[in-house]
C-alpha cells in the first residue's frame, strides 16, 4: 500500500517538516550531482558505519566522529526511490504530529526516533562496515506517534491488486498496521543476513521509539486517538 495522503487539516503551517524535507533534498541533490565515484565517497562520509561505532573497526579520512554521523547519517540517501519514499510519509504523516507538538519539540522528537533507530540497526549487526544512510528511522518514529494520536484517520492509499491499482481511503490504524507488521516480518526473515539493504530494525526501532515518546511530547490539550471521535 502507498499512501497519498491524509485527510486532517493543519492548525500551523509544518515549518520543521518542510525543513526537514529541504535539507534531505539538499543532500540527494549533491549526491546525484557528484555523480557515481564521489557519490559513493558521499555516502562514507555522512553515513553511519556501525563498528566504527562499537569500536570493532576504524574507518579513515572522514572528518565528522561516529558520533556525529548518528545525526549527519539521517539525512543522506542513496537513491531517489529511497528519498522519495521517506518524504512522501514525512510529508503526510509529519505535519499532524507537528501540528499536535510544536515546532520545537517535534525537532527533538524527530532527532530521538532517528538515534533509537540507528541504535536498534546497530545492535543487530555491531561489527557492520555498510553505511547506514537515510530519514527512513525517524519518519518511522512520526508513524508510531501518528498512529497512536490520529489512528481513524483516513489516508487516501494506493492498493495495488495484481495488474491493477486500486484507489481508497482506508483508516490510518490500518494502513499504519500494514506497515509495521511488513517491517517486523522482513527484519526477522532478514535477521542473519550480513549484506546491505534496507534496514528494517531501524524502522521497528524508529517507531517503537515514537510510540513510546509521543506521550512526552505531544501537547497535554492534544488527545490520544482512542479519546478521538471516528467519523473524521
Amino acid at each position: 500500500m502507498i499512501p497519498l495522503r491524509d485527510n486532517l487539516p493543519t492548525r500551523h503551517a509544518p515549518v520543521v517538516t518542510l525543513l526537514f524535507i529541504g535539507i534531505n533534498a539538499y543532500a540527494f541533490l549533491k549526491l546525484f550531482w557528484l555523480g557515481s565515484y564521489a557519490g559513493q565517497r558521499y555516502l562514507l562520509y555522512y553515513g553511519l558505519i556501525p563498528c566504527s561505532l562499537t569500536g570493532s573497526c576504524q574507518v579513515t579520512g572522514r572528518a565528522f566522529t561516529p558520533e556525529v554521523t548518528l545525526l549527519t547519517s539521517m539525512f543522506v540517501h542513496a537513491g531517489f526511490f529511497h528519498f522519495a519514499g521517506n518524504m512522501l510519509y514525512l510529508w503526510i504523516f509529519g505535519n499532524n504530529v507537528e501540528d499536535a507538538m510544536g515546532k520545537v519539540r517535534f525537532v527533538v522528537f524527530y532527532l530521538l526516533c532517528g538515534l533509537a533507530a540507528a541504535y536498534a540497526q546497530i545492535l543487530t549487526g555491531p561489527a557492520s562496515r555498510i553505511p547506514m544512510v537515510g530519514a527512513s528511522g525517524a519518519v518511522s518514529g512520526v508513524l508510531g506517534a501518528y498512529l497512536l494520536l490520529f489512528p481513524h484517520a483516513r489516508v487516501l492509499t494506493l492498493v495495488p491488486l495484481g495488474f491493477f491499482i486500486h484507489m481508497a481511503e482506508i483508516r490510518a490504524v490500518f494502513v499504519l498496521g500494514f506497515w509495521i507488521v511488513i517491517q517486523v516480518l522482513n527484519g526477522f526473515l532478514t535477521f542473519s543476513s550480513e549484506g546491505g539493504g534496507v534496514a528494517w530494525f531501524a524502522h521497528i526501532g524508529g517507531f517503537a521509539a515514537g510510540c513510546l515518546l509521543i506521550g512526552l511530547f505531544k501537547r497535554r490539550t492534544v488527545p490520544w486517538g482512542w479519546q478521538r471521535h471516528r467519523s473524521f
